[in-house]
Parts: C-alpha cells; sequence; structure tokens
C-alpha cells in the first residue's frame, strides 16, 4: 500500500480545501473517494494480475498432489489386501504342505518300521534254523561218534573176555550185528 501512499496525500489535501455539503459534513468526500476506489480496483487488477494465478497455479498443483496420493493410498490399500490374500493363500498352502508331509514321513517311518521289523524277524529265524540245522548235524556227528566208541569199547571188551579165540575181523562183525540189534 506504500505505492498509493502519494493518491492518498494529494486526496487528503484536497478534501481539506474543499467544502461537500452534506457528505462532506459526514466526511466523505467525493474526490477522495473516488481516489480511493481506483486505487482499490488498480490493487484488485494488480492482484488478479499477478497474485491469484500464482495462488491458484500453487492450489491446483497442491490439489493434484493430494488426489495423486489419495488414488496411490487406494492402490497401495488394494495391493496390501490382494498381499494380504495371497500371504494367507500361502500360508494354507504352505500348512497343507506340512501336513501332507508329516503323515508321509509318518507313513515312510511306519513302513521303515515294519520293514526293519520283518527283517529281523526274517533274520531271527534264519538264525534259528541254522542253529537248529547247525545241531542235527551236531547230534548226528554226536551219535556217529559215539556209535564208533561204543564199537571199540564192545571189540575191547569182547577181545579181552575171548582173548584169542577170535580175531579182530570177527570181533567187529560180531560187535556190528550186536549194535544193530540194540538200536
Amino acid at each position: 500500500m506504500e505505492y498509493f501512499a502519494p493518491l492518498t496525500i494529494i486526496a487528503s489535501a484536497e478534501a481539506a480545501s474543499t467544502d461537500g455539503g452534506i457528505l462532506g459534513a459526514l466526511g466523505i468526500d467525493w474526490t477522495l473517494l473516488g481516489l480511493q476506489i481506483v486505487a482499490f480496483l488498480l490493487l484488485v487488477w494488480l492482484l488478479g494480475k499477478f497474485v491469484y494465478p500464482v495462488f491458484m497455479r500453487i492450489i491446483d498443483e497442491r490439489e493434484q498432489k493430494i488426489e495423486a496420493s489419495v488414488k496411490a493410498a487406494e492402490v497401495a490399500e488394494k495391493n496390501a489386501e490382494a498381499a494380504q490374500d495371497g500371504i494367507e493363500a500361502l500360508l494354507k498352502e504352505a500348512r497343507k504342505e506340512a501336513k501332507e508331509i508329516v503323515t508321509t514321513a509318518k507313513d515312510e517311518a511306519t513302513a521303515m518300521l515294519e520293514a526293519s521289523d520283518a527283517k529281523a524277524k526274517s533274520r531271527a529265524d534264519k538264525i534259528v534254523k541254522d542253529a537248529h540245522d547247525q545241531l542235527e548235524k551236531d547230534i548226528v556227528a554226536a551219535r556217529k561218534a559215539l556209535h564208533n566208541d561204543t564199537i571199540e569199547l564192545v571189540a575191547q571188551a569182547t577181545e579181552k573176555v575171548l582173548a584169542g579165540v577170535a580175531d579182530a575181523k570177527l570181533d567187529r562183525k560180531i560187535v556190528e550185528s550186536a549194535v544193530k540189534e540194540a538200536k
């Protein structure tokens, strides 16, 4: 408003020199009022020409930024919801897969345990069978050894009893026939 100071001074000097009647009695000077209206219109025109467009441009830019931010927030919210849905779906799938893995692991462990039990039973049965076979062989060998020892003992006893009456061949035949009869 300092630009209009000279106009105001001129208008106030002019007002003091004239007498305006009723309006003058009220303190209204037409010249001063006219100059003030011109100064006001000039001020409005300058503001409209230079200041308001800058303010309007700044306000429009801010409004556009706000609208862009709102749209970006809406998009981000939609993306977050979609991501949350995706995460929930992935978690559900992961839980399902984990459950399947646990079930498969339990089944495999049970199968391995059963296979191990079957293998152990098979091995135990084989060991028992081998032991029975070995025992049978040992019994047969022991019987043969006992048979041979018995024949020799009977032969020695017969030899001592008959002392020279029969020879070794005859003794052996007699002992063998006695053993066969005893069986």
